[in-house]
């Protein structure tokens, strides 16, 4: 063993030590609120929600020592929820009620649509249009690979004797990416204005609409044996209009929106109020023609731009500072007004980033806490599973390869989380009768597997083209 494993060994026993003492007591505290609350029954107990939110926010904020192990805090909110929630294999059923909390399930989802809002926020469309090709062609090999993959190798290959429905299905569960994880990893690192971040989320996008179009159709094939060309045409207009209206259509009406609002009142309030109300109702729209209302929250957060709220007040901070240098020399009002309108531009993403701090970690610990690990203790699963998890890694790497002058690697490892999204097209499949219990299990296993490993992937993956950037500076 060299010294730098040894280093990182006992930094991770570190880490556990310091969460064991929490543990504990949190065991103290709750298992009497827990006893309380089973035995009350009947009405919802908001006030131990509310305890099971502050459990959440300080176990996140706990497993962000895995910092410290050069690894981005979404892992280790999800590694912490993924041990909170299996701590029933120990006997422990502390933390049960919470994957039942129907309060604590919309605060999750919330999160995850205020984070694709941030991450549309901080997002260039420039950018965007500049690497469309490039993220087109990365969606669309990221879908037809693994999809192929699953439908035509790895189903008949190890799952032998099932109907050619079900083959389907696993075809199309491989299919899916989940972005949220992904942009999280680029955003803890601040690596989201990369052209690799900016082509995996645009991927990320039309990866969403080209796995509804699979799901609508694989799903039709099931339930009436065939699929209409009109009706895939229909779903692929419904996906195409609703992305390109949302942003053409938003650009065209949000400057209009700003200026009316303004002239009720021009404070912080309204101003909030505005760009939270367009990300949600853009997400409302998204659900309504059957995309996955993440996809509006970004695009809404790509349409909005700091013009359109030039009709509000500055931030305070930036109000005193010009009120202070109004008598200044012409030149340091210049200069100063330069060091302060980043800040003014930026006034948008400030004001709802403590909102992300509040509901975004409650989305990736939940996310750990419905991990089921005695799955991986069916060997004959477990095997299934690693083959499926190895075609589901291969299928969206070799999406990186048409990504163009970029680190390819970090472009197709980005692509591989499945997340929520396989889960989602997995349960529709049992709902439909073609996936059995097994597939499903073999399916969680993945979507564990592709959700926890590609943090740390993407972080050294990250960190090496630093490296190599740093070095080439120095030659």
């Amino acid at each position: 063993m060299n010294v730098s494993t040894l280093k990182t060994n006992l930094k991770t026993k570190s880490f556990y030590h310091k969460l064991a003492p929490f543990f504990l007591l949190l065991a103290l505290v709750v298992s009497p609120v827990v006893q309380a609350s089973t035995e009350e029954g009947g009405t919802h107990d908001f006030a131990t929600t509310f305890l099971w939110i502050a459990v959440i926010l300080v176990a996140a904020k706990l497993s962000s020592l895995v910092e410290r192990l050069g690894q981005p805090s979404v892992l280790g909110e999800l590694v912490i929820g993924v041990i909170l929630g299996n701590l029933v294999l120990l006997g422990l059923h502390i933390f049960e009620p919470i994957k039942t909390d129907l309060t604590i399930a919309f605060l999750a989802e919330l999160g995850v649509v205020i984070l694709l809002f941030q991450i549309g926020l901080e997002s260039n469309i420039q950018k965007m249009r500049q690497v469309g090709l490039r993220a087109f062609l990365v969606a669309i090999i990221g879908v037809v690979v693994p999809f192929i993959l699953g439908t035509y190798v790895v189903g008949p290959l190890l799952l032998p004797g099932l109907s050619f429905n079900a083959y389907l299905f696993l075809g199309a569960t491989l299919t899916a990416t989940s972005v949220g994880i992904t942009a999280r990893v680029f955003r803890d690192l601040n690596k989201l204005q990369t052209s690799e971040a900016q082509i995996v989320l645009g991927a990320a996008v039309l990866d969403d609409v080209l796995g509804l179009i699979i799901l609508a159709v694989v799903s039709a094939i099931v339930t009436i044996g065939a699929v209409s060309f009109g009706m895939i045409a229909w779903i692929t207009a419904k996906a195409i209009l609703f992305l390109v209206g949302a942003i053409v259509l938003g650009q065209i009406f949000a400057p209009y929106l700003g200026k009316i609002f303004a002239k009720i009142h021009t404070g912080v309030g309204m101003k909030l109020t505005l760009a939270i109300s367009f990300g949600l109702t853009l997400a409302y729209l998204a659900q309504k023609i059957g995309l996955a209302p993440i996809v509006g929250a970004f695009a809404a957060g790509l349409v909005l731009d700091p013009v359109h709220f030039r009709y509000f007040k500055d931030p305070k901070v930036v109000s005193d500072v010009k009120e202070i240098i109004k008598d200044a020399p012409q030149e340091i009002q210049q200069k100063v007004n330069e060091a302060v309108e980043p800040h003014a531009h930026r006034h948008i993403e400030d004001l709802i980033e403590p909102i992300g701090f509040f509901l975004v970690p409650i989305f990736f610990v939940v996310t750990g806490i419905n991990v089921k690990l005695e799955t991986l203790f069916n060997l004959p699963i477990l095997l299934v599973a690693l083959g499926i998890t190895v075609a589901a890694f291969i299928g969206k790497i070799v999406s990186g390869l048409v990504a163009g002058k970029v680190n390819k690697s970090i472009v197709g490892f980005g692509m591989i989380p499945r997340g929520e999204v396989g889960l989602i097209f997995a349960m529709i499949g049992k709902s439909l009768g073609v996936v059995s219990d097994e597939i499903f299990s073999a399916i969680v296993i993945m979507v564990i597997l592709t959700t926890l490993l590609t943090p740390p992937i993407l972080t050294f993956l990250l960190k090496r083209q630093d490296k190599k950037i740093e070095t080439k500076r120095h030659i």
